[in-house]
């Protein structure tokens, strides 16, 4: 799993350990679930970059914690240059609002960040969580991941 991390506005700055952890994230949902040679791009921001992102995209005003956007949901057609990768999408986490809720919930910021990172890559494979029942499913494969990255709930 190729995970292509940058940060916007470029001049915000973060650990190197949630750099390391998102990508450990994603790289275990593309193991968990076939798709090692896929590539996912995740742009880590602040509250303001998020809340015009989530207005724009989804008409909602206001910061949220991790947005996806998937490249295998479009009516376009695939577009084959001979490369067995496998481009899922574009994830955009906030991590102001990760130590946020870390904060909120009482865990780590550590435990947060993987849960957005894994979140966001189930949006990117299919999952929703709309319905009931399609929550549920997403909850528990969330739960699944989590524990296979060492982190379960705290």
């Amino acid at each position: 799993m190729e995970v292509i991390i940058s940060n916007y506005p470029e001049d915000l700055t973060f650990p190197q350990d949630y750099i390391d952890n998102v990508k450990a994230a994603a790289e275990m949902v593309g193991k968990l679930y076939g798709v090692e040679n896929g590539e996912v791009s995740v742009t880590l921001t602040n509250n303001a970059y998020i809340h015009k992102l989530n207005k724009q995209y989804r008409q909602i005003d206001r910061p949220t914690d991790v947005l996806s956007f998937a490249l295998n949901e479009s009516e376009e057609p695939a577009v084959d240059g001979g490369l067995d990768v496998n481009v899922l999408g574009d994830l955009i986490i906030s991590v102001e609002r990760a130590e946020e809720q870390a904060a909120d919930y009482g865990h780590s910021v550590r435990r947060e960040m993987a849960f957005l990172t894994v979140h966001g890559m189930l949006h990117l494979l299919g999952y929703d969580h709309m319905e009931e029942e399609e929550r549920a499913e997403m909850e528990a494969e969330q739960r699944f991941v989590m524990e296979k990255l060492g982190i379960p709930r705290e």
